[in-house]
C-alpha cells in the first residue's frame, strides 16, 4: 500500500488521536496485522464471559466496539483494556515470527548459547520478539490516554501494562535435542508465546480480584478504596466504579440486558436461570437437533459416525415487562 492508500486509511479509522494516527501512517501493514486480530481477542473475551450477565458483546455500529460500558470505570472496562492490549502484543509478535512484517523478524538477541536448569543450550529456531509486540503496542494503544492524562486515563494505562505483561508471563522455552538415538546430547531452543487461552484465563482470574481504587492525594497513582484491599501491583485489574447488574437493557451503563439469553435450569453458577434471569423466570422451547452418535474408532486412522436426532429443552431468559432501553431520552 502506498504513502496516500496509507493515510486514507488511517484517516478513515475512527476514534484514533493524532499520534495514533501518524503511528498508522507509518506502520500501515502492522495496522492491518492489528485490525485482523481484533476478532481472536474479542473472541477470547467473549469466551472467558460467556456464560454471564455480561458477555463481552459488542456493538457493529459503535466505533468504539465495546459501547457504553467502556465509559464506567467498572472492572469491566478494566477487562476490555486489558485483554485488547494484550491482544495488540499477541498479534503483532506472532506476525513478526512468521514473517509476515517487513519491520520486524524473530528476536535478534536470541543468539549463542545460554542455559536452564537442564543445563547449557544454543539459541536456534525462531524466538518470539515479545519486546518488539510489547513496545508497539505500547506505542499505539497508550497515546490516547498519554494525551488526556486524567484520573480515567491512569487507570487504562494500568490496566493496559497489565495486559501486556500477562503475555509475556507464558513465554516458554521450546527445545529440540540433537544427538544419537535422540540423547540430548546438544539442545537447540527457542522462546515461543503461550496460546492465547492461557493469557485470557490470566486475566480472567485477575478480573475476579480487581482492585477498587481511588486516586492517591498527589493524584499520580492509586491507593486501595477501601483499607480491608491489598494495594495494587503492576500486574492487577484496577477499577474506580462499581458494575451495573446488566439485568436490563441500559443506553447509559451500556448494558443489553439478559432477555433472550440462554440460561442453564440446573446450574447454580452464574449460568443458572435464577441468576442469569435476574429473577424474571424463563421460557422454554423444545428443539430437535442433529448431533453425531456412535462414534467408532476404524483402524487405521478413522473416526465414523452416526448422525442422530435428539429432542432437547432450551431455557431463555424472559423479558422484563414493558421495557426498552431506561432511557427516559
Amino acid at each position: 500500500m502506498g504513502t496516500l492508500g496509507s493515510q486514507v486509511m488511517c484517516d478513515n479509522i475512527p476514534g484514533l488521536v493524532n499520534r495514533q494516527r501518524q503511528l498508522c501512517r507509518q506502520h500501515p501493514a502492522m495496522m492491518r496485522t492489528v485490525s485482523e486480530g481484533m476478532k481472536d481477542w474479542i473472541t477470547e473475551c467473549q469466551h472467558q464471559f460467556e456464560h454471564h450477565r455480561w458477555n463481552c458483546n459488542t456493538l457493529n455500529r459503535d466505533h468504539s466496539l465495546f459501547g457504553r460500558v467502556l465509559l464506567k470505570s467498572s472492572r469491566e472496562a478494566a477487562f476490555v483494556y486489558a485483554i485488547s492490549s494484550a491482544g495488540v502484543v499477541y498479534t503483532v509478535t506472532r506476525a513478526c515470527s512468521q514473517g509476515e512484517l517487513a519491520s520486524c523478524s524473530c528476536d535478534p538477541n536470541k543468539k549463542g548459547t545460554s542455559s536452564d536448569k537442564k543445563g547449557k543450550f544454543d539459541w536456534g529456531g525462531c524466538s518470539d520478539h515479545i519486546d518488539y509486540g510489547i513496545h508497539f503496542a505500547q506505542a499505539f494503544v497508550d497515546a490516547r490516554e498519554r494525551k488526556e492524562r486524567d484520573a480515567r486515563a491512569l487507570m487504562n494505562l494500568h490496566n493496559n501494562r497489565a495486559g501486556r505483561k500477562a503475555v509475556k508471563r507464558f513465554l516458554k522455552l521450546e527445545c529440540k535435542c540433537h544427538g544419537v538415538s535422540g540423547s540430548c546430547t546438544v539442545r537447540t531452543c527457542w522462546l515461543a508465546m503461550a496460546d492465547f487461552r492461557k493469557t485470557g484465563d490470566y486475566l480472567r482470574s485477575k478480573y475476579n480480584g480487581a482492585v477498587q481504587v481511588v486516586m492517591n492525594q498527589y493524584g499520580t497513582g492509586f491507593t486501595a478504596a477501601f483499607r480491608k484491599f491489598k494495594r495494587p501491583t503492576k500486574n492487577d485489574l484496577v477499577y474506580f466504579e462499581n458494575s451495573p447488574d446488566y439485568c436490563i437493557r441500559d443506553r447509559e451503563a451500556g448494558s443489553l440486558g439478559t432477555a433472550g439469553r440462554v440460561c442453564n435450569r440446573t446450574s447454580r453458577g452464574a449460568d443458572s436461570c435464577e441468576v442469569m434471569c435476574c429473577g424474571r423466570g424463563y421460557d422454554t422451547t423444545r428443539v430437535t437437533r442433529m448431533t453425531k452418535c456412535e462414534c467408532k474408532f476404524q483402524w487405521c486412522c478413522a473416526v465414523h459416525c452416526k448422525d442422530c436426532q435428539e429432542t432437547i429443552d432450551v431455557h431463555t431468559c424472559k423479558a422484563q415487562k414493558n421495557i426498552g432501553w431506561s432511557d427516559p431520552t
